[in-house]
């Protein structure tokens, strides 16, 4: 028999092939049951969580701008003032929650869940476009980042903008096949309808390359993707668009008083990408970000990061094929990033979550484009060490930046928690209100309304609050560091409040 026959015959004879599903069974020996392997990316998910209740979960209560959306519908607590830039899509996730308890614990570990399995969804969209193991690359180089666990379990939009503008982008590619195209466009409607329910402005920047890419590139000039960009955009916005004109005025009214709430938004250029990357280590927000830039070691990454995209468009524009599915995502991180990069003058780290995320995809490709180059085996191997090697060194630097900033953020709230105890014992039973510094979110943890006559969240007069005082208990916290006190204040009796450097004043 030939050589050709045999090989015919063996191929004949030998079991067919899988094509490939979720979760695959190794052969397995006559008696043992087969071998189920954890598909990539829901093994990146899994420790993702796992990273999440271990370092960001345990002993941290509420932050400031978390108490903020959770009073929103936490039928125990008064509805903090809620200000022109914040759109409603955390409060609308962590609604069911909250109906049933206010624990932080109850709320982090709902959220936990939530996140690892929305990064999971996320990336998954991207299978039928790149293989299994580059979109499981790009999830675990997202969720490897400090900020990411840390803003998993918070009631916070960034993560969540995130997620979402990564499945709207891949599920914008896939609208080009015929196959599945329906539900490719059913998956883009809905996911940039909730990128912009999370946070309005950043779903329109993420739609901006999407529409432009629709009018000038033919594969995607078609009616029905124009009008699922358009449309999740209406459907997300529609809240946002009627509370502006209900609360704010209309749409430009609101704009603009969210302009002056972020300082004026404009033309700053090099002021928000240089305070960027001063509070890319911390803190949650730099604002004014007059702190010194991080060490070289902490922040290469990030500097790294423009260098790898870069390099994916090239690789992808050289050889002509993966150039879609690397520009665009480039294209939209770098839309997405824009305002908080060039028209504020401030930053705070979770801002370019939604950036990272769609980074990570061409970044992923990269790697994998080093280790196919390497096709000789000492090669191959010495490619795959070194990539370990700065995986490993990188997530070095991520956790220790990890432990730092979750510990800051629990000794705030740990501040939050004593100065409420402490406004308890001296009588303030709710209904109260308390203004001054930091009043929002000590005032939620005492159950209390807040009330500020200046700053960003102004919501009443100081004739108001002498009214207020006359019918409720009323305290006015005092910061020594700022050194203000209202007049009207300025005869009430001060109470130092323990393991705190501030002091309240109480109405007689």
């Amino acid at each position: 028999m030939a050589p050709t026959e045999r090989h015919t015959d063996r191929a004949r004879t030998a079991p067919p092939r899988l094509p490939g599903p979720l979760l695959q069974d190794r052969p397995a020996p006559e008696g043992r049951a087969p071998v189920r392997r954890i598909p990539p990316l829901a093994a990146v998910a899994l420790l993702y969580g796992i990273a999440q209740l271990c370092y960001a979960v345990a002993h941290m209560n509420l932050g400031w701008d978390e108490t903020v959306y959770l009073s929103q519908v936490d039928p125990r607590h008064p509805a903090a003032f809620f200000s022109a830039p914040r759109s409603r899509g955390i409060t609308f996730l962590v609604a069911p929650v909250a109906a049933v308890t206010s624990s932080p614990l109850a709320v982090r570990v709902a959220l936990v869940l939530l996140s690892s399995a929305a990064l999971y969804a996320a990336f998954k969209v991207w299978e039928p476009l790149l293989g299994r193991l580059r979109p499981a690359l790009a999830a675990a180089l997202l969720g490897s980042l400090w900020i990411t666990v840390l803003s998993g379990p918070q009631v916070m939009p960034n993560l969540w903008v995130a997620l979402t503008a990564v499945a709207a982008v891949g599920w914008f590619l896939r609208t080009r096949a015929e196959a599945g195209r329906r539900r490719a466009l059913a998956g883009l409607a809905l996911s940039l309808a909730a990128a912009t329910l999370f946070r309005a402005p950043d779903g329109v920047w993420l739609a901006l390359p999407l529409l432009v890419v629709c009018a000038t590139v033919r594969a995607w000039r078609r009616l029905s993707t124009v009008a699922a960009v358009l449309g999740g955009l209406a459907l997300g916005g529609a809240q946002w668009t009627v509370e502006a004109y209900v609360r704010f005025g209309g749409i430009g009214r609101r704009l603009d008083i969210s302009s002056d709430t972020e300082g004026g938004m404009g033309a700053h250029l090099g002021g928000g990408l240089s305070a960027a990357y001063r509070g890319l280590d911390g803190p949650l927000l730099c604002r004014p970000c007059h702190i010194a830039a991080p060490p070289l070691t902490h922040s290469l990454w990030w500097l790294l990061l423009p260098v790898l995209t870069a390099t994916a468009c090239a690789l992808a524009v050289r050889a002509r094929r993966h150039r879609a599915v690397t520009l665009l995502p480039v294209a939209c991180a770098l839309s997405v990033a824009v305002p908080y990069l060039l028209l504020l003058d401030y930053s705070a780290p979770r801002f370019l979550l939604p950036a990272y995320a769609l980074a990570a995809l061409p970044v992923a490709g990269v790697a994998a484009h080093a280790l196919r180059s390497a096709r000789e085996g000492r090669a191959r191997t010495g490619v795959a060490v070194l990539l370990c090697a700065v995986l490993g060194a990188h997530l070095t630097v991520q956790w220790e930046e990890l432990r730092a900033n979750t510990a800051d953020a629990r000794d705030t709230t740990v501040r939050y928690r004593r100065a409420a105890d402490g406004l308890e014992r001296l009588g303030l039973r709710a209904p109260c209100l308390v203004s001054g510094p930091r009043a929002q979110p000590i005032a939620y943890e005492a159950g209390c309304a807040s009330a500020q006559t200046m700053g960003n969240n102004r919501s009443t007069t100081t004739a108001a609050l002498e009214r207020a005082a006359a019918r409720e208990p009323m305290a006015v916290l005092y910061d020594p560091a700022d050194g203000y006190l209202p007049p009207y204040a300025r005869g009430w009796r001060p109470h130092p409040l323990r393991g705190t450097d501030w002091v309240a004043y109480v109405a007689p």
